[in-house]
């Protein structure tokens, strides 16, 4: 196992062009689960090619362990990389997939076997050794991809968005699967994804990226509880951080999230003012739509006087319709407050 440390690493494609991974300087520990996140076109993906050796850097270093690999080739840089769409040789067999990587670097006989075995039980996949990729499903070839990075006992696991073909279910039961698999290996291991929840619950830290640069570097509750600027406010967590805009619970940009607004039915006044709900840190709106999703619902709202959407998480279900009166509370005591320009 090894760490990976990059410094004031940038990748242009072309001349002129804006930077696709700029200003990028992280250290990752040795054994540490860390995961990439963003949008798409942030630079995730970039960064972790950059680490395989399929992309290089226009300026920087890449180090894993106290190897510089900026410039070595991607068979020399002792890594396995699971990619989103499998990658399987479809002619060949569940083992033989696993082994192929072995053969080519000509292991013997029996420690390939041992490796083999020990990775199809550790994944379920022994009753499936002898089959092609085209009689599994989904999740096995997903397994199948791991095992064979699994044989290869790198020191460094790159995931590219591995789960991202997989339907609900089996993304819950892959990503149980790869904490596992981290657990029981020890291994470095960085995770690309689009998908908050899987950075959420599956990495140690996260990197949240925009526009090729790092927002913030922290482990998953600090990035959720204290947020380095309102783009990872407004990005992590779903649904996101309500960011409230200047003038309505504060002089800047107030964060809240939904769970930390208290919801009342509003009777009304007759005269009243949108302003007049704005004291005291309350907020009249109005319910734009419902999004019930059985232990919760997710209110939408738009506060009356501007065109704020906000949306409030409630348990259960919500007898509310569109266009009911409500009041918001925010909870101001755990709110955060974003200095003007972010």
């Amino acid at each position: 196992m090894a760490s990976v440390t990059f410094k004031d690493v940038a990748k242009v494609y072309q001349r002129g062009e804006t930077a696709a991974v700029e200003g990028f300087s992280l250290e990752i520990r040795d054994g540490e689960f860390l995961v990439l996140v963003g949008p798409s076109g942030c630079g995730k993906s970039t960064t972790l090619r950059m680490v395989a050796g399929l992309e290089t850097p226009t300026s920087g270093t890449i180090r894993i362990g106290e190897k510089d690999v900026t410039h070595l080739p991607p068979k020399d840089r002792d890594i396995a990389m699971v990619f989103q769409n499998y990658a399987l040789y479809p002619h060949m067999t569940v083992r033989a997939n696993m082994e192929f990587a072995l053969k080519l670097r000509k292991f013997p006989k029996a420690e390939i076997a041992r490796r083999v075995d020990a990775a199809a039980a550790a994944l379920g996949l022994t009753p499936y050794l002898k089959r092609l990729p085209k009689a599994l499903s989904g999740g096995q070839r997903q397994r199948v991809a791991l095992g064979r990075a699994i044989v290869r006992e790198p020191a460094v696991f790159l995931f590219d968005e591995p789960l991202s073909n997989l339907d609900a279910k089996m993304r819950v039961e892959m990503r149980a699967e790869i904490i596992r698999l981290h657990h029981r290996l020890g291994a470095t291991m960085i995770y690309v994804t689009h998908d908050q929840t899987e950075a959420m619950t599956m990495g140690e830290r996260i990197v949240v990226m925009e526009k090729g640069r790092i927002q913030q570097v922290a482990p998953p509750l600090e990035v959720y509880e204290r947020p380095a600027n309102p783009f990872v406010a407004g990005f992590i967590g779903t649904p996101p951080m309500n960011l409230f805009p200047a003038g309505l619970l504060g002089p800047g940009l107030v964060g809240v999230r939904p769970e930390q607004i208290r919801l009342e039915v509003d009777a009304g006044r007759e005269g009243e003012r949108p302003e007049d709900g704005r004291r005291a840190g309350r907020l009249a709106a109005t319910v734009d739509f419902l999004e019930p999703l059985g232990s919760e619902t997710l209110v939408h709202v738009v506060v009356d006087g501007t065109d704020f959407h906000a949306v409030v998480r409630v348990p259960g279900f919500s007898p509310l319709a569109p266009g009911a009166r409500v009041v918001l509370r925010p909870d101001l005591s755990r709110a955060v407050e974003f200095a003007a320009g972010g």
